[in-house]
């Protein structure tokens, strides 16, 4: 018998563990995207203010998390 052709077990805690990760970024870009809607929404703007707030929000958001990954590899 060799070890290598028994079943296969469930996905490994790394998969996990980056997955969790990966929700948790796109959770936080969408928190920022949302507050600059949610502050133009305050402020009884137009939609197209509302949705260009959440879309520079968004981006803003992005660039935020590309930075503070960038700056956490380095350490």
């Amino acid at each position: 018998m060799s070890r290598g052709s028994g079943p296969r077990r469930g996905p490994s805690r790394w998969r996990n563990r980056t997955d969790g990760a990966d929700q948790l970024k796109a959770a936080f870009v969408l928190l920022v995207g949302l507050s600059g809607g949610l502050i133009a929404l305050q402020s009884d703007a137009s939609l197209t203010v509302i949705g260009a707030a959440i879309l520079g929000g968004v981006v803003a958001g992005g660039a935020l998390l590309w930075y503070l990954l960038r700056t956490s590899t380095y350490r």
